[in-house]
């Protein structure tokens, strides 16, 4: 039997064409093929505070290997916003202990609070005095977590909301110790919106199909982040840091509007270089011009991730990839900062907010 090679070719050429044509979205992702330098950063042109990162273990693990890790890329502090990791006096004395023990000057640590009890008419009072003994125990801030305004509700039913005038005693208190709070409100707004083809995040919410809600769920995007903005509002001695750029990097006008409208709100970059990557003219301007109000922040723990930052913020390299295709299918552009600006971004900004920072670890 004579064997058709010209058959076997066209069928061979057919069935990749066909396997090229149904391929989806998710699947795309050719390497470019620009070819322009590039430098890749695995190390921070200065030490570096992080102010925001969860290690929820801390109580009972092994700080050597994440020390080498920050010694790798730079990292003079870390900054643990889940000091009572679940909860517990047990969990939250371990990680004070765990850290005055064996990396003092390394690690400071922000205290959190219990919702459950919001209804007891005593639970102002309460909270306010635990939130003052962590900070006498070594705790130098408060972290509020994103489940403030989306999932804790109270013994009838009723959505907490961020601006609760329960939490005002709580807020108050933060700015009479002189610690400040780093709130997360929300997520990004295209959570709230449809998923189709206009949505930006949709290759996300297809992935992760639990970060969609609907346009009410539970409350409006919009209302959550402006009862964050009201507490801003009622609290002008209290320091806030708004996480991840108040999901604003996307809009960096309207968030210049918030800067000026609220002195007492700092700002940190976590999980948003990506928004900065893409937009490195009026991101450098933006990080310029409130170069005394925005710190350096990552949120979820990973050494090489760090790189894209320092990449981002130190580099005038041009289109480069995020590490996460389903966060950002777009490439991204180096901003360059000015030395003085990376600074302020790496550390001087986080030493005049947040208290009891070793300043010995840092350049003068």
């Amino acid at each position: 039997m004579q064997i058709n090679y010209y058959l076997l070719l066209l069928l061979l050429f057919t069935s990749i064409s066909i396997q090229a044509q149904t391929m989806d979205f998710e699947t795309y992702d050719p390497p470019s093929t620009l070819v322009v330098p590039e430098h890749i950063v695995t190390s921070a042109k200065y030490p570096f505070i992080d102010v925001h990162n969860h290690q929820f273990s801390m109580n009972t693990q092994d700080l050597n290997p994440l020390l080498k890790d920050m010694d790798d890329l730079n990292m003079a502090v870390m900054v643990n916003l889940s000091g009572r990791g679940r909860g517990s006096d047990e969990h939250f004395n371990g990680v004070i202990n765990n850290v005055k023990e064996n990396a003092p000057r390394r690690f400071i640590i922000f205290t959190n609070i219990s919702l459950e009890n919001i209804d007891d008419p005593n639970w102002p009072e309460y909270t306010a005095s635990q939130l003052e003994a962590d900070v006498k125990a070594g705790a130098n801030g408060l972290k509020i977590y994103k489940s403030l305004g989306l999932r804790h509700a109270d013994q009838s039913g009723q959505r907490i909301p961020v601006d609760d005038q329960r939490l005002d005693p709580v807020w108050a208190k933060c700015g009479e110790l002189g610690i400040p709070v780093l709130i997360h409100s929300a997520d990004p707004k295209p959570f709230w919106d449809e998923h189709d083809e206009n949505n930006e995040r949709w290759l996300e919410l297809k992935v992760r199909p639990n970060r969609k809600r609907g346009a009410n769920d539970p409350a409006p995007w919009e209302q959550i982040i402006a009862e964050q903005h009201h507490i801003f509002e009622k609290h002008p001695n209290t320091k806030f840091i708004n996480a991840h750029l108040g999901w604003y990097a996307n809009d960096l006008a309207t968030l210049s509007k918030l800067m000026d409208r609220y002195p007492n709100m700092y700002s940190e970059i976590g999980a948003v270089i990506a928004e900065l990557g893409r937009q490195p003219r009026a991101a450098k301007a933006f990080l310029t011009k409130y170069q005394d109000r925005v710190m350096f922040g990552k949120d979820s723990y990973n050494k090489e991730q760090y790189y894209t930052y320092f990449r981002v913020l130190e580099t005038d390299d041009e289109y480069f990839p995020y590490y996460k295709k389903y966060h950002a299918y777009w490439k991204m552009y180096g901003l360059g900062l000015d030395d003085e600006v990376l600074k302020k971004l790496y550390y001087k900004n986080a030493l005049n907010v947040i208290p009891n920072i070793d300043r010995s670890l840092f350049p003068e």
